[in-house]
């Protein structure tokens, strides 16, 4: 619509005897011209002055960012009331990755533990301490029971 069909329209329901409209679709329509959808709004800006961004590590292989949820346990039922951190749910993992890290979770936590039946156990409540190390190896660890 342009602004003559616009006045037209006021002109219309003044003569109706009703009050002319104070925003109309038509008044904001005109107010905000339209752009195309391809045309980028960042294109005029320039990135002189600003500092470098941040760099990734040179020759450090990334671990893979998200290696799928695994659970993480805190146990006391059937082991003589002595408490156990299991992890499980690992998918797509080898027996060997798995022992690795149970051995990396026994060096951080200061105690002992063993890999069965493709689950991970360490002894005592470190529930913490497990799932900052699955987070360093690409895992999202989630606190699962009790």
């Amino acid at each position: 619509m342009d602004a003559g069909s616009c006045t037209v329209a006021r002109s219309e329901r003044e003569q109706e005897g009703r009050p002319p409209m104070k925003h109309s679709i038509v008044d904001q329509n005109r107010a905000a011209p339209q752009t195309p959808l391809s045309a980028n709004p960042f294109a005029g800006l320039s990135s002189d002055g600003l500092a470098p961004g941040p760099q990734g590590r040179q020759g450090e292989p990334a671990a893979p960012k998200n290696r799928g949820r695994v659970d993480i346990i805190r146990q006391t039922a059937h082991r003589g009331g002595k408490t156990v951190t299991v992890v499980t749910n690992f998918t797509g993992i080898g027996l060997q990755e798995k022992q690795a890290l149970a051995k990396a979770m026994q060096k951080t936590c200061g105690t002992g533990g063993t890999v069965k039946d493709g689950r991970i156990e360490i002894q005592g409540d470190k529930r913490e301490e497990v799932a900052s190390i699955l987070a360093e190896a690409g895992f999202r660890p989630v606190f699962a029971g009790g």
